[in-house]
């Protein structure tokens, strides 16, 4: 196949693979997509599964690209066979690769396959997975069959958790065109993890549509207690039983507040509990899922946005939160641990306060600064704006993308080679 390419050098028509589309959490996807749109990229999106969210982001709603479900379930032998067997006469060698890919139903390389059926229908010219786990493992059999280059995104649980088969994330990263990752911390771990790789992985930020993120004035601080907002899975890397105990903290200091944390998850009841245990239900409130108009809501009403995100007991960690990035674009004051890629955005005093991980006492100290602080808060909300405006704006992060996918084709081997 060969690759056609616009007057600015990018492909024309973009897949991308996701394992379930839509979902609540992934507005970084959403926002990507709609900022390749806007650029004029024709854009298709496959999804191995379908949603299991009951709540969904209003922006889905403006995504123009079609959405394609492959088969998820109920694949026949003789259908599998049927559907192999032309890849199989195109190259033979195609055999032994997805022999080794297939999983105990073989149900990936049929998904695979369904794929690089329509690369070939549709005229697609890049596939781009985002997380390196099955979106990833089905791009790259696609990519292989079908001669099209493949990148995918990795983030956090996806290159951190122990579940991770680094071998199996090796030969991704070795048949992928690029690999972007969402900060400079999971560039340096995984080129340290794969140093025969290096050249490979671009740290590309997550970006903001920023038009529609405008920055509060200081006077839209609602009267009443200062409000605390914490946003995220309820989850154990987003740390929230450690926000938890600040707020005890800062309540028996005399500290006068209100905290809401937004979010579902399996910690809800664990999470509940330890507020009541805590005393502290006329503080902290679980609101449980809001749609991002909700959450910006908050964001501008919000005294402190706090991220206390901390490294899992099973290794996973937060790569580079949306919330984080969503706050300092709107000026809400930020605090927040330095893990991961975190320090890259929130600078210590210059665009936010930065504690250690699991240190409620420092955090509810640093929240209390910024709470007494009003000026100091205001200089690091201004400071941080700029910082989002620099590095994160979503038109020009995905420019970046474009310009990487558009490299790509003179660096795809053919199937042939690849095996």
């Amino acid at each position: 196949m060969t690759h056609a390419i616009t007057e600015s050098g990018e492909p024309q028509r973009i897949a991308y693979v996701v394992k379930r589309y839509p979902r609540f959490s992934e507005t970084f996807v959403v926002n990507e997509i709609l900022a390749h749109e806007a650029a004029g990229t024709a854009m298709s999106i496959f999804a191995l599964r379908s949603s299991c969210d009951t709540h969904f982001q209003p922006a889905i709603a403006d995504v123009r690209a079609p959405v394609h479900y492959l088969s998820s379930a109920n694949i026949r032998a003789t259908e599998f066979w049927s559907r192999l067997e032309p890849w199989l006469r195109r190259s033979a060698s195609s055999v032994g690769e997805l022999a080794r890919a297939a999983g105990p139903d073989g149900l990936e390389v049929f998904q695979a396959i369904e794929l690089a059926s329509a690369v070939v229908e549709q005229g697609i010219e890049h596939l781009h997975a985002h997380f390196a786990t099955s979106a990833a493992s089905v791009a790259r059999m696609a990519s292989l069959l079908a001669g099209v280059p493949y990148t995918f995104t990795a983030h956090a649980k996806d290159i951190y958790h122990e579940s991770v088969d680094r071998e199996e994330l090796r030969r991704k990263i070795a048949d992928a065109a690029a690999v972007v990752t969402v900060s400079e911390y999971n560039r340096r771990f995984l080129s340290d993890a794969y140093p025969e790789h290096t050249e490979k992985v671009v740290r590309v930020f997550n970006g903001l549509p920023l038009d529609s993120l405008p920055m509060r004035r200081p006077s839209t601080t609602p009267p009443g207690p200062p409000l605390l907002v914490a946003v995220g899975r309820l989850v154990e890397k987003k740390g929230f039983g450690d926000l938890v105990r600040a707020c005890s903290l800062l309540r028996d200091s005399g500290r006068e507040f209100r905290c809401v944390i937004v979010g579902g998850g399996e910690l809800a009841s664990p999470l509940q509990r330890q507020i009541v245990e805590c005393r502290l239900d006329e503080h902290v409130r679980l609101l449980g899922p809001l749609p991002s108009d909700g959450v910006i809501a908050l964001l501008q009403q919000a005294a402190v946005l706090v991220a206390p995100c901390v490294t899992a007991s099973t290794g996973d960690r937060d790569g580079m939160p949306t919330i984080l990035l969503e706050a300092m674009a709107c000026g809400a004051p930020c605090v927040a641990t330095s893990v991961t890629g975190i320090p890259e955005i929130v600078e210590d005093r210059q665009t936010g306060l930065l504690v250690p991980e699991r240190r409620p006492v420092e955090l509810s100290a640093a929240i209390a600064e910024l709470l007494a602080d009003r000026r100091l808060a205001q200089q690091l909300a201004n400071q941080a704006r700029q910082q989002i405006e620099q590095h994160f704006d979503a038109s020009r992060n995905a420019k970046v993308l474009r310009e990487l996918f558009a490299s790509a084709p003179a660096r795809c081997k053919p199937y042939a080679e690849a095996v």
